[in-house]
């Protein structure tokens, strides 16, 4: 199954996991509940202000793409689920791993251990390594190792639902702005006197001693 959805539809798909694993007895969710899910400040990165227009959006293109469909289960308003397990095969520890990365972003494996634990227990990193790797060696790879970036001590780990995620390598020179380019340029100036001054004063003292030496020789 080829996976190409955007951030809203990221944000859906990991919201749907999450409710089912965290409170399945408000699982599925009807449209409010999930816009509110989308949009609630805890567990999210980053936090957005959906409509429920722009949830309506997303979740047509994922019924599109089989991965969510609307609940059968008889009820006054329709409610919305997923179809990861279902349709990619995921047992729960992947589920957990890939909604924390559908709802948070890149992340290592020390914080996916501590933000899964609400959904699924992992005894050590070593176990969430494992699923990681599971889910990076698939046929059709649905995680992503990312390059260890400058001043960090721990590589992270993306989804792939929407692709290879860019990657920013922090030790990136900027070109400096215009003021800072204006304040080297004065400090470079002043450092410039200050050492002409100095090399001024040199030479001062140098002519002392020679007037000083050319008195003594008529004394």
């Amino acid at each position: 199954m080829e996976l190409s959805i955007n951030p809203v539809e990221a944000r859906l798909l990991g919201c749907l996991v999450e409710k089912e694993m965290t409170t399945p007895e408000y699982y599925p969710l009807s449209l409010n509940a999930l816009t509110n899910a989308c949009n609630q400040k805890s567990n999210r990165d980053p936090v957005t202000a959906l409509t429920e227009e722009d949830v309506v959006r997303g979740l047509n293109r994922l019924r599109f793409m089989q991965l969510t469909v609307v609940s059968g289960e008889s009820s006054r308003v329709a409610k919305y689920r997923h179809l990861l397990a279902e349709n990619l095969n995921l047992v729960p520890a992947e589920l957990a791993i890939l909604c924390e990365l559908l709802v948070r972003g890149p992340q290592t494996v020390g914080e996916l251990r501590t933000r899964c634990e609400r959904m699924h227990h992992f005894d050590d990193l070593s176990a969430v390594d494992e699923v990681l790797n599971e889910l990076i060696n698939r046929e059709t790879a649905l995680v992503v190792k990312l390059p260890r970036q400058h001043g960090r001590k721990e590589v992270r780990f993306a989804h792939l639902f929407s692709g290879m995620p860019e990657y920013k390598n922090e030790d990136v020179e900027h070109a400096p702005e215009a003021a800072r380019m204006r304040v080297n340029s004065e400090e470079q100036r002043i450092e410039l006197l200050t050492a002409e001054v100095a090399e001024l004063r040199n030479e001062m003292v140098e002519l002392r001693a020679m007037v000083e030496n050319f008195k003594q020789q008529f004394e």
